[in-house]
């Protein structure tokens, strides 16, 4: 299966984005898919234990953020080229 791009998800998709609020990649993030109208679901791992140990589910631990959850399935943690956060 190809893995999928998060800057071209499938129409549709659920995405989830597990944030830090302060992070300037996780801002990057947030910015782009608001203006490309892809919708997302914030989830704040930083101050909220419960969905950092989910955000740590999916990573294998990884504190990188944002950690991006497509259609359930954990694609990358960081934004950009090469993802950074």
């Amino acid at each position: 299966m190809a893995r999928v791009d998060v800057e071209h998800p499938p129409k549709d998709a659920e995405i989830k984005l597990y944030i830090s609020p302060d992070c300037p990649y996780c801002a990057r993030a947030i910015a782009y898919y608001g203006h490309e109208g892809i919708a997302y679901t914030t989830y704040d791992a930083q101050n909220n234990e419960t969905l950092r140990d989910e955000m740590f589910r999916y990573t294998k631990d990884d504190p990188t953020v944002p950690a991006i959850v497509i259609n359930g399935e954990y694609i990358q943690s960081g934004w950009g080229s090469p993802p950074r956060g």
